[in-house]
């Protein structure tokens, strides 16, 4: 193919082929300068792949001799990936193992995933976080950053400094080229920054000037070094376009819109008021429409009014007002409930519609039910043990007991205690928390704290109902505005 481009891209003034054997020169002399590890993050999306094919054709140019450093192929799940995303990133892994073994390229491919303290089922199903805002965006934070600069931590503790390869643009986003900008100011040399999160480790950004024209031009006219057609990649973002509309923009006016728009990223996003790339794959393709149930689920995740669906106290049970209106908490014990179960229901019709290759798509481990178990029985005080309950009426079969959940009030007895309150809810949170609190000090010859933590359960649960907890919480506010004092 001619190196002759009509429409603008970075490879205008050069020519295709002398662009990138350019940037090629500044990958190799960059490797070779020093010692430093290299990490590349790859999500499997179109830029990181670049990136990650890039460097792989400028070590390949190397003699064997000089490739002696390791570069660290890395990837986050964040266990709520789009199942088919997830599935073509951990295939792209494993070829590229392969391929780079047999090509004796020193390239090493991880997966990374959040702690299960992190994960998203069990900070929203086990503690009732809210769903992820803007104003609470707990979930990047946990499910991505963390592993990663784990990882990258690991490296330069090991060898004191690395530097990690990512397949940002400007193009991206306004906002993400002013950020870029901010970096430029502090910039080593060409496409090397500082990295002002991790000491010790350089960010280098070789496509950072590319469209998404250029994106894909780069890689439908080069050749995918691990044996993954870049062509499948293509139709895997077409799929995840509205109506297919991706066209590639290498000899026609620069106004025709790329194919790239669409982002792939977490089912369960609520930061976004549409999943369009879930919808477009479910809509573009008969055989994606076993995913029409993760779309069914989010709707129940997005609802925009979620304050029934909250407690009026905050996690650790005190009520806080904003202009007179109590600034809700967590989810209440019973929505955690509906949520478990629609998840597990959303699971099983996800088994049984999935192609084949599919049916083993798991969309919260047994890892994550352990844990959320944990925190209701030990944190939230929920001793009606409801998990092995909801996993029975959701999944069909018992749930994997485990050791060490021995109680002495079983479902009969904690009904009996709700009979006794008499639909008073507030009473029978107070006074099954007491008698958690007392069973977990039964074996302790010193029962210090005891008195605290039950009068802390006592002051969380004294009100007669919400309505009397943020009225008592207004009164108190006044008197400390007129006093000028604490009350």
């Amino acid at each position: 193919m001619s190196d002759t481009l009509n429409s603008y891209t970075v490879f205008n003034e050069l020519g295709f082929k002398p662009y990138l054997e350019e940037l090629h020169a500044e990958i190799q002399q960059l490797y070779l300068e020093n010692d430093r590890p290299w990490v590349i993050g790859y999500s499997g999306g179109k830029d990181s792949t670049a990136v990650v094919q890039l460097i792989w054709q400028a070590l390949a140019k190397l003699p064997e001799e000089q490739r002696r450093k390791e570069v660290h192929i890395i990837t986050t799940d964040t266990l709520v990936e789009n199942p088919v995303v997830a599935d073509w990133v951990a295939g792209s892994l494993r070829l590229m193992a392969t391929a780079a073994g047999l090509a004796r390229i020193p390239f090493r491919t991880h997966s990374l995933k959040p702690n299960v303290q992190d994960s998203f089922w069990v900070n929203l199903i086990g503690r009732g976080y809210p769903k992820p805002g803007a104003k609470f965006r707990w979930c990047t934070e946990r499910l991505k950053i963390r592993p990663s600069n784990n990882f990258i931590l690991n490296v330069v503790s090991k060898y004191g400094e690395a530097i990690l390869a990512l397949g940002t643009r400007k193009a991206e986003s306004q906002a993400r080229a002013r950020n870029m900008a901010r970096h430029e100011k502090h910039r080593i040399r060409t496409h090397l920054s500082p990295n002002f999160h991790i000491n010790n480790c350089l960010v280098y950004t070789p496509i950072e000037d590319w469209s998404n024209d250029d994106v894909w031009l780069f890689l439908t006219r080069t050749d995918n070094p691990w044996g993954l057609g870049n062509t499948d990649l293509l139709e895997l973002y077409k799929d995840a376009t509205e109506d297919r509309e991706c066209p590639l923009v290498v000899n026609l006016e620069a106004t025709t819109p790329s194919c790239g728009a669409s982002r792939f990223g977490c089912w369960v996003c609520t930061l976004v008021v549409r999943d369009k790339s879930l919808e477009a794959m479910v809509a573009n393709d008969l055989e994606k429409r076993w995913l029409q149930p993760l779309i069914d689920f989010r709707a129940q995740l997005c609802v925009k009014d979620d304050k029934k669906m909250r407690e009026f106290r905050r996690m650790r049970g005190n009520v806080q007002l904003f202009n007179g209106d109590p600034i809700h908490g967590p989810y209440t014990q019973s929505q955690r409930e509906v949520f478990l179960r629609e998840l597990l229901r959303t699971e099983n019709r996800i088994q049984t519609q999935a192609p084949a290759r599919y049916r083993g798509v798991s969309l919260i481990s047994m890892e994550e039910l352990r844990e959320i178990r944990r925190i209701w029985l030990t944190e939230k005080h929920e001793i009606e043990d409801r998990l092995p309950v909801i996993f029975k009426e959701a999944k069909g079969r018992v749930y994997p007991e485990e050791p060490g959940y021995y109680h002495c009030f079983g479902q009969e007895e904690m009904a009996l205690l709700e009979d006794v309150c008499d639909g008073d809810r507030m009473s029978y949170e107070m006074l099954r928390e007491l008698l958690d609190i007392e069973w977990a000090y039964r074996t302790k010859l010193r029962r210090a704290g005891l008195h605290e933590r039950m009068e802390e359960a006592i002051r969380k649960a004294y009100y007669e109902d919400a309505e009397d907890a943020i009225s008592f919480t207004k009164h108190i506010s006044d008197m400390q505005s007129s006093t000028g004092t604490d009350v």
